[in-house]
This record gives C-alpha cells, structure tokens and sequence, in this order.
C-alpha cells in the first residue's frame, strides 16, 4: 500500500483505508470509501492540487488530503492483463 499522494498521471488504485482520521468523514462524503477504485487524471503543475476519478465523477483534493488516502496499487496488475 502507499498514499495516494505518491501515484503519478494514468495510475490507477483501489481505496485501503485511510491514515488521518481527521480527514474520515470529509473524503467518505466525497465518494472515497474502501474498495472504491480511483484513478489519476492530473496533476497541477506544482504538485498540488490533483484531480482523480472516483465514484463516476472527477474529484480534486490536496496533497495532505491524498496522503491521508492510502491505496493498493493496480496500475501495473491492469497492464499485465490487458
């Protein structure tokens, strides 16, 4: 698992859990919830923020907010059986 921070354009994940309770219930209300899938659309040119499809529908969130959404990558497990 990583944050969701760390994945670049194009990669795609499933939602684990999250690391900062904090954040629970604002990124729940948002459409991330565990198992939901995401994918990265973009990111702004310093870094922060990034755009993400998630639930049927595009979301931006700040890089603390992505960091506190850890993920299981299966960017490279979609291109081995493509």
């Amino acid at each position: 698992m990583k944050p969701l921070s760390e994945l670049k354009i194009g990669d795609r994940g499933v939602i684990a859990e999250f690391k900062n309770d904090d954040l629970l219930i604002k990124l729940m209300e948002m459409g991330c919830v565990p198992g939901e899938k995401i994918k990265v659309e973009q990111i702004a040119p310093l870094g922060d923020p990034i755009s993400i499809s998630v639930a049927g529908y595009s979301l931006s969130l700040r890089l603390n907010e992505a960091a506190a959404i850890l993920i299981e990558d299966i960017t490279h497990a979609k291109k081995l059986h493509s």
